[in-house]
């Protein structure tokens, strides 16, 4: 938990609860998967998603999504445009009848991944594989997305 400190305030200050506010969107965007939330997320309490990769080759774009402890059955995959989703839900082994935790940083719940693709891709022409808690996929490039090179006559 944070230390503020003490102000003390002799009336209502709109700007200082905006000042608040804005301290809660900032954190809230400087979020990031890659380290350990704090107890107090505040608007992240209780949600996660994978963390992704991807990669933007000549012809193909690769995602790779690490989705430890699932099924494949329980992973659902979607394309439109630009916009692959990535959806499932991570579900607890076994329930612990033992209340002494002492620590418990597993996620688990439901969770929906957007990505914004760097081009839009062939919705029918995507592959997906999930091995020792990877998800890769692969998407095709639509031949309009594809750069294409002109040459200059020079006279």
């Amino acid at each position: 938990m944070a230390l503020v400190p003490y102000r003390k305030r002799e009336r209502w200050d709109p700007f200082y609860e905006l000042e608040k506010l804005q301290n809660e969107m900032n954190r809230l965007f400087n979020f990031s998967l890659t380290r350990w939330p704090e107890r107090d997320t505040g608007l992240l309490e209780g949600m996660w998603s994978p963390a992704v990769d991807v990669y933007d080759s000549k012809d193909t774009v690769l995602v790779r999504a690490d989705i430890p402890g699932m099924k494949k059955e329980e992973l659902d995959i979607s394309v439109q445009g630009d916009i692959l989703v990535i959806k499932g839900e991570k579900k607890r082994e076994g329930e612990t009848k033992e209340k002494d935790y002492i620590r418990s940083e597993r996620f688990y719940g439901s969770f929906n991944r957007a990505i914004a693709l760097p081009v839009e891709v062939d919705p029918n022409k995507v592959a997906a594989t999930y091995k020792g808690g990877v998800l890769e996929i692969t998407l095709t490039k639509k031949e309009t997305a594809k750069p294409k090179q002109i040459k200059i006559d020079v006279r």
